[in-house]
């Protein structure tokens, strides 16, 4: 691989190429924004009370994952699986946990709106991030990503290769008035994730983590998910003949090398890091550096910013219009938000009297800025939706 697709995939790239966005934000040289630090602070403050109403031990916020969303009336619809699995050596169990991590992550990007879930013997419905969370754990369950009827809690790459937009449709419920946004594109997510070279997504474990290894570091878990699955993500932007994925361009970012005008954030890849923590560690092995990883650029933590004032639009098409994840506008909210999250982790802390190792970003997107956002964008819109509309093809929010 080049060193300019490398560090396209490092989050020290995404961090930089961010920070120069929000500047030009901040100096007033952005056609789409304008910041206001009053803004960031309320937008903390309401990750506070959040995490305060939530957690009132900080130290017993868990870490921003899948997994929570399996859980979001506080009844953990995974646990009934684990006597299925305690049979199993560690490690396979592990394994089990990834690949069930993986395509739930892969299925993850905004359902839009319209859509919602009914869970199976009872009332009720679940929409966006929990809908399609639970979706795909019901269908882990029952099989439907198996090569194996008697063996069902597994997920195997000869099957995903076969894989249709009308299997996920029965198993995501969808109808005519009941529409996800992506189907398509998350089917086609997965039909990819078939042909990567791996048996199943949980091999991923042997590559990451061998037997013998008992550490690794949040950089190194992250660089190897967008090394093994990478080719997974549509063709849009290339570099050296390597399919980026999340990246995409803005003129204002300079520099002297092949990666001039590309701005990475990696949203999905890096969720599917910070979900694969409590897999590695059912196969004994930590990951250390979490906050080497950045906050997501979605639009519920970008919400927050936007509904609270810190990221003011400077055009009123902006709140009325739908815009490409390869808008510009879009690039700077995305932007704007991987280094506001890190400031607002940085008042989190000084205010709880806390430090990154016992409150790392990861639990102050839990506790936190993720619910905070939705909680606002119920209160200001009646479909809960983002300030700004977001087109999905499924594979990027």
């Amino acid at each position: 691989m080049s060193d300019a697709v490398s560090r396209l995939r490092d989050p020290r790239t995404i961090r930089e190429r961010a920070t120069r966005l929000l500047t030009r934000i901040e100096r007033g040289q952005s056609a789409w924004f304008t910041f206001d630090p009053a803004g960031l602070e309320r937008a903390a403050e309401a990750t506070l009370a959040v995490a305060r109403r939530r957690f009132p031990d900080p130290a017993a916020i868990p870490l921003h994952a899948r997994w929570r969303h399996f859980a979001p009336d506080g009844t953990d619809r995974f646990a009934p699986l684990l006597p299925r699995l305690s049979t199993l050596a560690p490690r396979e169990r592990a394994r089990r946990m990834i690949d069930l991590a993986v395509v739930s992550v892969l299925l993850d990007a905004g359902a839009g709106p319209d859509w919602s879930w009914r869970e199976p013997g009872s009332a009720n419905r679940f929409a966006r991030s929990e809908g399609l969370a639970l979706a795909s754990l019901d269908m882990f369950a029952r099989g439907a990503f198996s090569r194996d009827a008697t063996d069902p809690l597994r997920v195997d790459a000869e099957r995903l290769v076969r894989f249709t937009a009308g299997d996920l449709a029965v198993g995501f419920q969808v109808r005519a008035h009941n529409p996800l946004a992506g189907l398509d594109g998350r089917a086609g997510l997965l039909q990819r994730l078939g042909t990567v070279g791996l048996d199943r997504p949980g091999d991923l474990l042997d590559l990451i983590a061998p037997p013998a290894v008992k550490e690794i570091s949040a950089t190194a878990l992250l660089s190897a998910i967008l090394e093994r699955l990478g080719a997974i993500w549509p063709s849009r932007l290339t570099l050296d003949g390597v399919a980026l994925g999340d990246v995409w361009r803005h003129d204002a970012v300079r520099t002297d090398d092949a990666t001039e005008g590309y701005v990475p954030f990696h949203k999905l890849s890096q969720w599917l890091a910070y979900s694969l923590v409590e897999p590695l560690l059912e196969a004994g092995v930590a990951v250390r550096d979490l906050d080497a990883l950045t906050g997501l650029p979605e639009y519920r933590n970008g919400g927050l910013l936007i509904d609270h004032g810190a990221l003011v639009p400077r055009r009123p098409e902006l709140l009325r219009d739908s815009f490409a994840p390869a808008d510009e506008p879009i690039v700077e909210w995305r932007a704007a938000t991987v280094v506001l999250l890190d400031r607002i982790a940085m008042l989190a802390r000084e205010r709880l009297g806390l430090d990154a190792v016992s409150l790392p970003l990861a639990k102050i997107l839990e506790g936190g800025t993720w619910v905070a956002g939705r909680e606002i964008a119920r209160e200001r819109r009646p479909d809960g939706g983002p300030p700004i509309r977001v087109q999905s093809d499924g594979t990027v929010f």
